[in-house]
């Protein structure tokens, strides 16, 4: 099975600190983690993506994404995928 967590930042700029407060506390959880936002230099964009693999216990994942959802500006959601044998 894979673990994605899906984290869409509405507020980029204020939220990021205390987002990344979170993965920190999380981080042995975060295998693979990418981050996505539109606009370069001076047109930086206050949306950003964050998809994450995660590993581990799945009552871990899943508070991950809970405490996520709590920020201001974010949404988080879980997605579990078993590969068909």
């Amino acid at each position: 099975m894979k673990s994605i967590l899906i984290a869409l930042l509405r507020t980029r700029s204020r939220s990021a600190v205390n987002f990344q407060k979170v993965l920190t506390k999380y981080g042995c959880f975060v295998k693979t983690r990418l981050g996505i936002h539109d606009g370069v230099l001076n047109q930086c964009s206050d949306v950003g993506l964050i998809i994450l693999e995660l590993v581990g216990d799945s009552k871990k994942k899943k508070e991950l994404a809970r405490r996520l959802n709590k920020l201001p500006g974010v949404t988080a959601k879980l997605v579990e995928i078993t590969l068909k044998k």
